[in-house]
């Protein structure tokens, strides 16, 4: 049996940034450098309020002389309505990229498959799309970004088998990555709080961006108080939003979730008060037993 698995991802969708300043453009906008990306080099980012608070994540990569923005389907017509409202004299056209499809391969030796090291970011250009390293972490496997037939072809000819949907996202869980606004509430989430800096995501040296102060100054502040970790799950996985508690007092929020993976903001004190007791979490009917995610340094 294969070990190597690939599935569309119907639930991304990618933007088109083009124009000669679409990297300054963007640079001004997002969380991490965007003069960085490239053929050869990838990035997750995201788009935040003037306070700091989380509205969209995706991952900037390029296909020529344009970036694509690999976004969440369901919320990329605002995205690319806040993204409008900050182009002004910018030299960029912003648009839809429907003919390019998002996919995610992954598995025993998935970036040698492609021909790429097996380092975030790490891409190359496929035909008329581009594969590249997930940006957070390496074990999450390559992403793809390109026509739908030229996806079905690749895999093919590269020995990946097919999956679901849900089969990559259980393996999300299982490595503990965050999954958009699944994950972290629209203009309520941290990016320090959900793993940002660990998973790629910040770059502290490039400069002025939208939510750039609060961001950095949980940093160099040592603000952060609650943790986005991985929780073993005894009984019904909660749903996202169910409080978690420890003792009856609060303790957290769940968020998603399969089978006995999930991930939870818990409150760090908490975590350790729990720990020392040698008790779990409660959340609705489940117990949870967190732990920090491998790639953490909390």
């Amino acid at each position: 049996m294969s070990e190597r698995f690939h599935t569309a991802l119907p639930a991304r969708a990618a933007l088109a940034v083009s124009g000669e300043d679409r990297a300054t453009f963007l640079q001004g906008l997002v969380s991490n450098d965007a003069t960085k990306v490239d053929g050869t080099h990838a990035r997750h980012a995201a788009f935040l309020t003037a306070q700091g608070r989380f509205l969209h994540e995706f991952f900037m990569v390029a296909i020529g002389e344009t970036i694509h923005l690999d976004a969440e389907a369901a919320r990329r017509e605002d995205l690319l309505r806040r993204l409008k409202m900050y182009k002004l004299r910018a030299k960029v056209t912003l648009g839809p990229a429907d003919g390019l499809v998002v996919a995610a391969f992954w598995g025993e030796r998935a970036a040698e498959s492609f021909g790429l090291p097996a380092e975030p970011g790490a891409a190359k250009p496929v035909g008329g799309g581009t594969v590249y390293v997930d940006p957070r972490l390496a074990g999450l496997g390559v992403r793809a970004l390109a026509p739908a037939d030229e996806l079905a072809g690749l895999a093919a000819a590269l020995g990946f088998a097919d999956a679901a949907p849900e089969d990559y996202d259980r393996h999300r869980l299982s490595l503990a990555v965050p999954d958009g606004s699944r994950d972290l509430p629209v203009e309520h989430a941290l990016l320090l709080e959900n793993g940002f800096e660990e998973l790629g995501g910040v770059d502290f040296k490039k400069g002025c961006y939208i939510g750039q102060e609060l961001t950095a100054r949980m940093k160099y502040r040592a603000l952060v108080k609650k943790r986005l970790m991985a929780v073993d799950i005894e009984g019904p996985a909660p749903a996202p939003g169910t409080p978690v508690t420890f003792e009856g007092e609060e303790a957290g929020e769940m968020r998603s979730a399969a089978g006995t993976h999930g991930l939870a903001l818990l409150r760090l004190e908490a975590v350790e008060k729990a720990g020392a007791a040698g008790a779990k979490l409660v959340a609705g009917e489940a117990r949870l037993a967190p732990h920090k995610p491998g790639w953490a340094n909390f």
